[in-house]
């Protein structure tokens, strides 16, 4: 069994890594559309997007749930909105590294909230000082309204964290994430089509909006997800302290943005604080790993993590409630 944990474990970092990846080099390039049809738009594309992608590889069940499934559905999808438009709203005024720097304040702060030894805060400690180097040189200097929206946007990441983990247990596969995307579309598109107007179904803007959306939605979301089966949401936090570093790669490469010495210092620190929580076996693991079912999304692994779980086809019921 202990194999089985470890070996889940070092697929959840995989994916978290891809996720990290496809992410942040979507923010990269939506930075485009930002300067076209504006943050609001922008989400807007990205989610809808992806949410008809996604539905129609899923095609998610939504017959025979009860209320407490369809709560986590609906509030797991208003929280990934506004965590998608904070961040836009951010990105918009400040530079990518320093939006998802402040941004990942939500999950770290998560992280230090739930974990139970000394050596999880010392990592997390690490990964905080690779943040603080990450910041460009400091924030007195950053827009403030920009640094509310990233901090706002850290805020929805810790809840879309914690919903994220109660939707994967609701919902088998990516059906949750299926389900959220389109609650995030119905909330988001109405205010967006008044603000951009006819310039969202301009092709080339379509284009661009396929392309975040796979990149900044689809795939990252759908990962995660598959992660937060093999690793509590504490550790799942740490791990996605590797989004900074991500983003400054991404903001080099994409937007021009070059590392000085001090960030490419905390990308190292960031990507050791990572590895030993992930390794250095955290609190709040996994009790039990069922093996992988050949399908076309990730729908393999129940966890029990901090909360015990029952998820048997014919038993809807769990210890933790919506």
């Amino acid at each position: 069994m202990s194999q089985l944990v470890g070996h889940s474990r070092a697929h959840a970092v995989g994916m978290v890594l891809l996720s990290a990846l496809s992410l942040q080099f979507g923010a990269a390039v939506a930075v485009i559309l930002l300067g076209r049809v504006g943050p609001l738009g922008a989400v807007a594309l990205r989610l809808s997007i992806a949410a008809v992608l996604l539905v129609g590889v899923v095609r998610p069940r939504v017959t025979h749930r009860d209320r407490a499934d369809w709560a986590v559905g609906v509030a797991f999808g208003l929280t990934l909105g506004l965590m998608n438009l904070c961040f836009y709203e951010a990105a918009a005024r400040l530079p990518l590294g320093a939006a998802v720097t402040l941004e990942f304040l939500g999950p770290l702060g998560l992280a230090v909230v739930t974990s139970r030894r000394a050596r999880d805060l010392a990592w997390v400690a690490l990964a905080g000082l690779g943040v603080i180097l990450l910041s460009e040189g400091g924030f007195e200097r950053l827009d403030a309204v920009g640094v509310a929206f990233a901090l706002g946007a850290g805020g929805c990441w810790a809840g879309y964290i914690l919903l994220g983990s109660r939707a994967s247990r609701r919902f088998p596969g990516a059906e949750g994430l299926a389900v959220a995307l389109v609650v995030a579309t119905v909330a988001i598109a109405p205010p967006a089509a008044l603000v951009a107007g006819p310039a969202l179904v301009e092709p080339g803007i379509l284009l661009l909006g396929v392309g975040v959306a796979l990149l900044s939605s689809a795939i990252p979301y759908t990962l995660e997800l598959a992660a937060l089966r093999r690793v509590s949401p504490g550790t799942f936090g740490v791990l996605m302290s590797l989004e900074p570093a991500v983003a400054a790669l991404a903001g080099f490469l994409v937007l021009g943005q070059r590392l000085t010495p001090w960030q490419l210092l905390a990308v190292g620190l960031v990507v050791v604080a990572s590895a030993g929580a992930t390794w250095g076996g955290p609190s709040g693991a996994p009790r039990e790993v069922v093996e992988p079912t050949t399908s076309a999304t990730p729908t393999s692994v129940a966890v029990g993590g901090p909360t015990d779980q029952r998820d048997s086809a014919g038993d809807r019921d769990r210890a933790e409630g919506a």
